[in-house]
C-alpha cells in the first residue's frame, strides 16, 4: 500500500502528486483561475471512483472470460441545491448480448470498489503544519 504521496507547486494553479514513479498533475479550470491543463483535483477525486468501478467491472469479466466489448462505466453526480454531491450513482451499460445472468454480479462487483467503501467508512484525517527538518 503507498504509504505517502508528496505535492510539489508547478506554476499558476498547477499542482503536482509525486506517488512512487508516477506523478499525477492537477489544475484548475479557467473559471478558478486555472489554465485547465489537467483535470482538477476534485475532478480527480470524481474520477478515482468511476476508474475503481471499473476495475472491478473488468476483472469480475475477466475472472469470466466475458467481453469487456461495449461495456462501459457511466458515473453520474446529483448536486444539492448548496453545490455538494447529494449522491452519486454508478451504471455499468452492457451491450444487448452480454449474458444477463451476470448483471446482479457485476452490481456486486462495483459494490467492492474499495475508493466506495472508503467514502462510506471515511478514515480519521488530521493535519499539521510543521518547519522542514
Amino acid at each position: 500500500m503507498l504509504r505517502a504521496i508528496t505535492v510539489d507547486f508547478a506554476g499558476g494553479l498547477k499542482i503536482n502528486a509525486h506517488m512512487g514513479d508516477h506523478v499525477i498533475r492537477t489544475d484548475q479550470p479557467r473559471t478558478s483561475g486555472g489554465e485547465d491543463a489537467a483535470p482538477s483535483p476534485y475532478g480527480l477525486f470524481l474520477s478515482s471512483l468511476a476508474t475503481c468501478a471499473g476495475y472491478y467491472v473488468l476483472a469480475f469479466c475477466r475472472a469470466r472470460e466475458l467481453s469487456t466489448e461495449g461495456v462501459r462505466v457511466i458515473q453520474r453526480i446529483e448536486p444539492t441545491p448548496q453545490g455538494a454531491i447529494g449522491s452519486i450513482s454508478i451504471e455499468v451499460e452492457v451491450p444487448a448480448d452480454f449474458p444477463k445472468k451476470y448483471l446482479p454480479g457485476l452490481e456486486k462487483a462495483v459494490d467492492s470498489c474499495a475508493v466506495k467503501k472508503t467514502i462510506l467508512n471515511p478514515p480519521e484525517f488530521r493535519v499539521q503544519a510543521l518547519h522542514a527538518s
